[in-house]
């Protein structure tokens, strides 16, 4: 078994508890999710992880760590340097948590990640 036949098992395995969506190169939407805003950067990761809350977060990143992949947080990528995304790695991508909520009374604020 190859090593990308071997990840694209564990990531199957994830999917049956990830909210979220994960991208494998090939799938359709696998080159709009990782283009970036600075096309000087072409990176390929192995996985996105399109995540809808803190614990795909949580899962996406135990993934990674579990199958020795560089991880890359994209929450707007439009950094110019290129740091949302990353070559042969795992990219947790928070564009879609943008959740916010405000407590007046409190006066403090909750921001998910892609906000």
């Amino acid at each position: 078994m190859t090593d990308s036949t071997k990840l694209a098992t564990a990531v199957k395995a994830l999917q049956e508890r990830f909210n979220g969506e994960l991208i494998l190169p090939g799938d359709p939407s696998y080159d709009d999710r990782r283009t970036l805003y600075n096309a000087a950067h072409d990176k390929r990761p192995a996985v996105i992880a399109l995540c809808s809350g803190t614990a795909d977060v949580v899962d996406a990143v135990k993934f990674a760590r579990a199958h020795d992949l560089e991880i890359a947080i994209r929450s707007g990528g439009r950094h110019t340097a290129g740091f949302a995304s990353v070559d042969g790695g795992l990219v947790v991508d928070l564009s879609v948590m943008r959740s916010v909520r405000v407590d007046v009374d409190e006066q403090t604020a909750w921001v998910q990640g892609g906000a």
